[in-house]
């Protein structure tokens, strides 16, 4: 999922984070960083290809937004992480409940 290469890397949560807050334009974002705008636009770009942001042009400038959306497909595959995990576990109980009472059993 290309989400998750959005968001392994420090430099694009902060990104994602700052335009959560507001919408920003380019420069704006780069104030907020000790990196080369070249390097914030190629940030940009990994997260425009994940969909986590879109951009408007404003003339010259573009202005980011967070799509909050995007973060549907991250929570989707976490809720089947949930469920995945939740029913080995009930699995696991029920067995070592099972093994527990047939000791009981025995003695």
């Amino acid at each position: 999922m290309p989400i998750f290469d959005a968001l392994a890397d420090p430099t694009r949560r902060r990104i994602i984070e700052l335009l959560a807050e507001r919408e920003r334009s380019v420069g704006e974002i780069v104030d907020c960083f000790e990196i080369t705008q070249p390097a914030i636009s190629r940030h940009l770009r990994v997260l425009r290809g994940a969909g986590v942001v879109s951009f408007v042009g404003d003339g010259q400038r573009r202005v980011y937004r967070f799509e909050p959306s995007a973060l549907e497909a991250l929570d989707d595959w976490a809720e089947r992480r949930r469920r995945a995990c939740s029913r080995r576990l009930d699995a696991l109980e029920a067995h070592l409940e099972q093994r527990s009472s047939g000791k009981r059993r025995r003695r």
